[in-house]
């Protein structure tokens, strides 16, 4: 497996205080393993929690959120686990087999996990199904549906359009 922390495109966290979006950047301490990013992810002050966005190597995408006790997890690419110590981490989490067949890139976890946020299951499906689009392009995406697009977009170095 590929040294996963220097592929680390981004990992951010964003959470609301007072109604208001935050994005902050995560530490790739809490990188390891979705367990770690969720223990990272409990310490920020959100009104409904916090959710985790990290992309590696223009690969795939992790989306933890963690609200009291609660963790949810979707990985946008199922068979990232056989590469990636992170993605191989929640597909474990999720109590999922590992992937066998290499051509089946299909996303894994809770589509539903931003549906109270604004981005239901079928929206988030959606967007996870274009083949050509980046995992910073599709968390920018819905970074812009949950309201949080420009801060999204300015800490991961994309411009808004």
């Amino acid at each position: 497996m590929p040294d996963q922390l220097d592929a680390v495109d981004f990992a951010l966290a964003a959470y609301r205080e007072d109604g208001t979006w935050v994005v902050a950047e995560l530490v790739h301490d809490h990188l390891d393993d979705v367990t770690a990013l969720a223990s990272g992810l409990r310490r920020l002050p959100g009104d409904a929690g916090a959710v985790g966005l990290v992309a590696m190597d223009e690969d795939f995408f992790l989306l933890v959120r963690v609200a009291g006790p609660t963790t949810r997890v979707l990985l946008s690419d199922i068979t990232a686990a056989d590469e990636w110590e992170l993605a191989a981490s929640a597909v474990e989490f999720l109590h999922l087999p590992m992937p066998e067949d290499e051509d089946d890139q299909v996303p894994a976890g809770d589509l539903d996990l931003l549906a109270d946020l604004g981005v239901p299951a079928i929206d988030l499906a959606a967007l996870l199904d274009d083949p050509d689009s980046y995992p910073d392009e599709v968390l920018s995406d819905v970074a812009r549906r949950l309201g949080f697009g420009e801060l999204f977009d300015d800490a991961v170095g994309l411009t808004s359009a």
